[in-house]
């Protein structure tokens, strides 16, 4: 699969901003581990998430820029039922997170935090 198949969007809520920040205890900027959500294909494994995130941003940088994916962890969200107009019943959407864990003192520029 393509990895623009898998990754299909940035989930960016404050729970999920304040992953991406880091341990605010933690003062040097090259240890803090950052950890960025992301909205992934529901068929999609860890194994292909984890080469899907390091493929769109390692795209075009130096060996020294790269990222490095340390864990993936995905979480299977089920459809919440909803109502629809006055007495229709309904569903929203399943999907599937993915929290991707970088390497210590990496960051994500353009993840939109």
């Amino acid at each position: 699969m393509d990895p623009h198949e898998i990754i299909l969007y940035p989930h960016i809520t404050e729970k999920t901003r304040l992953l991406a920040y880091g341990d605010p205890r933690i003062k040097d900027e090259k240890e803090i581990v950052r950890k960025y959500t992301f909205i992934v294909s529901p068929r999609a494994n860890k194994i292909q998430i984890k080469s899907a995130v390091e493929a769109i941003y390692n795209d075009g940088k130096k060996d020294k820029e790269k990222i490095e994916v340390v864990q993936v962890a995905t979480i299977n969200v089920k459809g919440r039922n909803r109502r629809v107009g006055q007495r229709k019943a309904g569903k929203t959407a399943l999907r599937k997170k993915a929290i991707v864990t970088l390497a210590a003192g990496q960051v994500l520029e353009d993840f939109g935090v």
